[in-house]
């Protein structure tokens, strides 16, 4: 699904020269090498993170030898918006649409991403070869060596090199066909909120046996790095670049979709750059925010203003932080908002579109069996009350006490037992949007997205955005007159959370009705129409139904249109009645609006079964040139 992006090459090294210059000396003097091994969706099922069924003997020695992060998350479930904040040292959520999933975020011109810093630095940098960065920025320029050639070995004599290798071993796609292996089915315990499946259980086995064949890839280049005599200089990190890719946990703002392993060994001559000594663990709460610092201490280069990371090793460590912050906006083609932060022992989530299911069907991550499988069983009404909670509408807030209840079904969020630390938490995720400038609130599309362009309070006044979309998700009738108030805002961002709250009242605002009404046919923001007209169709009025069909018809860009399909689709069979204007988005140009489309044009005509086929990878590898199952197929 990356045709979308059109990455422009503005980033030049040119521009770096003030860093340069003040790490000249640092680029003449002895530092390390850095290796980065890097898989894909994968949770630590490892055995050095106490999973039983792994066979991972080359990331369990190298924490044996190096320091293993125990509490490790990625900045967003699913690796676009992930691999902006690797790249960037930014969080995707401040620099919109980059927390979108596949979008074309702009770069401030004057921000350097890490190999550039590197590159100023001294280093010589190799990318061997996933990109995925989710911004405007072109790969070929700001690496040494961008692509399958890239290797330490294409280096200059006497320069220290910062080489990259991503591993598509483990990644999603490789989880629709079975992978067998030491470890079978029948061994795996699932856990409580999935059904007992023969799909579930195969994709767990898969699951283990592919990171076994990663492990092996690891090993394979460790032992390349050994024979060109260069193992006793180079600094080697291992992470996955997010959460894992079994049910619920890939774009989903639990642990599973989160959590991932990093381990760093550092040789005998670098260890004063350690933290801490080797074999040793770390358990304080770290992001890939800060990574990017990490590079930049050890190679002694200055850190941007913007990087609001720490470095975890080099000549200046960070003092650990008590928490870590995780996102979700949209997901290829479904739309949803939360934000969530975790100190390793709890984790709190904070949904800002309450209406919305966790289990929208999503064309991609449906091609696995364990998806087919749980909704299946839901459809079958065999699931109970926790395995069915996936595919129903989500609570405001979440909070999880992870010790006791590590798969994350008791919410605690309305136990008096955890007030004090629901408040903690409460305070510690507003405190941080705040101070990282969240733009996640602007729907995708509207004017104002963007690092520099949300920074204008009179089109992103943020804290007012906040408190209103916190009213607006909380459910509570007792907000519907501040709700009432900001529909006449001149504002957009702060209409649509007033109509975004109405939706999500339902019947409860449909005293409201008149002014939706007038909202979804006057209104001169498409967002804010489309909310209002969801609204509107919800409480029984078909013009609502109507409304989003003109607007998926007229709509003026694909964000707009996708919107409106994703609406359609939660109003349900009212939305026959516009059947043709589906039929339509379902074999247009646009990737997401068409394959919103094909399911919703099966779900109205009585033809979808779980097992559908909705996503569309001939008609992907045909438009890309791409013969076999290569990037385009990728998520």
């Amino acid at each position: 699904m990356s045709g979308r992006i059109n990455r422009r090459g503005m980033i030049g090294l040119a521009a770096a020269a003030t860093v340069a210059a003040r790490t000249a000396s640092a680029a003449t003097a002895g530092r390390p090498n850095i290796l980065w091994l890097v898989s894909e969706d994968n949770n630590p099922f490892a055995g050095a993170y106490g999973d039983r069924l792994a066979h991972t003997p080359t990331i369990d020695a190298l924490a044996r030898k190096g320091v293993l992060y125990r509490n490790v998350y990625s900045n967003a479930p699913v690796c676009a918006p992930s691999r902006f904040a690797i790249l960037t040292g930014i969080y995707p959520e401040s620099c919109a649409p980059a927390n979108q999933m596949r979008a074309n975020a702009k770069l401030p011109p004057e921000f350097r991403t890490y190999p550039e810093l590197m590159r100023a630095a001294g280093y010589f940098c190799t990318n061997a070869s996933k990109t995925d960065y989710n911004c405007d920025v072109d790969p070929a320029k700001i690496w040494d060596v961008q692509g399958a050639e890239g290797h330490w070995r294409k280096r200059p004599a006497g320069k220290p090199f910062m080489a990259v290798f991503n591993y598509e071993t483990t990644h999603e796609s490789q989880l629709f066909t079975p992978t067998p292996g030491r470890v079978t089915p029948e061994m795996i315990v699932l856990p409580p909120f999935l059904p007992d499946t023969t799909g579930i259980r195969r994709d767990f086995a898969s699951y283990h046996n592919l990171m076994e064949k990663m492990d092996g890839q690891l090993a394979a280049r460790l032992a390349e790095l050994e024979a060109d005599g260069l193992a006793d200089d180079t600094i080697v990190f291992h992470y996955s670049d997010n959460g894992g890719v079994l049910p619920r946990s890939k774009r989903y703002c639990y642990d599973e979709g989160l959590r991932c392993e990093l381990v760093i060994y550092v040789p005998p001559k670098w260890r004063h750059l350690m933290p801490v000594g080797p074999g040793k663990v770390i358990d304080s709460p770290v992001t890939f925010i800060d990574l990017a610092p990490t590079l930049l201490s050890i190679a002694g280069a200055a850190q941007p203003p913007q990087m609001p990371g720490r470095p975890l090793l080099g000549k200046r460590v960070g003092a650990p932080q008590r928490w870590a912050f995780g996102m979700r906006n949209r997901m290829d083609e479904r739309i949803d908002f939360s934000r969530t932060v975790t100190d390793g022992r709890w984790r709190y989530i904070r949904n800002y579109m309450p209406h919305r299911p966790w289990g929208q069907h999503q064309a991609y991550e449906w091609q696995a069996q364990g998806y087919q499988d749980w909704e299946t069983a839901y459809r079958a009404g065999t699931l109970d009350a926790v395995q069915r909670r996936f595919f129903e509408p989500k609570p405001f807030e979440e909070l999880y006490d992870l010790r006791g209840d590590p798969h994350q079904i008791a919410n605690r969020a309305g136990d008096p037992a955890a007030v004090r630390m629901l408040k903690s938490m409460r305070d510690a995720l507003d405190a941080h949007m705040v101070a990282i400038h969240d733009n996640g609130f602007l729907p995708e599309g509207m004017a104002g997205e963007g690092y520099v362009e949300s920074r204008n309070p009179a089109v992103y006044p943020l804290k007012s955005v906040m408190r209103l979309a916190g009213a607006a998700a909380s459910r509570d009738p007792g907000r519907l007159t501040m709700l009432r108030e900001h529909l006449a805002s001149p504002v957009p961002v702060l209409r649509y959370w007033a109509a975004t709250g109405m939706l999500v009242l339902g019947e409860a605002a449909r005293s409201e009705l008149t002014a939706l009404r007038s909202i979804m046919r006057r209104d001169d923001a498409p967002n804010v129409r489309i909310v209002a007209a969801e609204a509107v169709a919800r409480l029984g009025e078909a013009e609502g139904v109507h409304a989003l069909a003109g607007i998926l018809d007229a709509a003026p860009s694909w964000q707009i249109q996708l919107s409106a399909i994703n609406a359609l689709t939660f109003v349900g069979e009212a939305s026959r009645a516009v059947l043709d204007s589906v039929r339509r988005a379902a074999r247009g140009d646009d990737d997401y609006a068409r394959l919103a489309g094909r399911y919703l044009e099966a779900v109205l005509t009585g033809t979808y079964t779980p097992a559908t086929a909705i996503f569309e990878l001939d008609r992907l590898r045909k438009r890309l040139g791409t013969p076999g199952s290569a990037a385009p197929t990728k998520n």
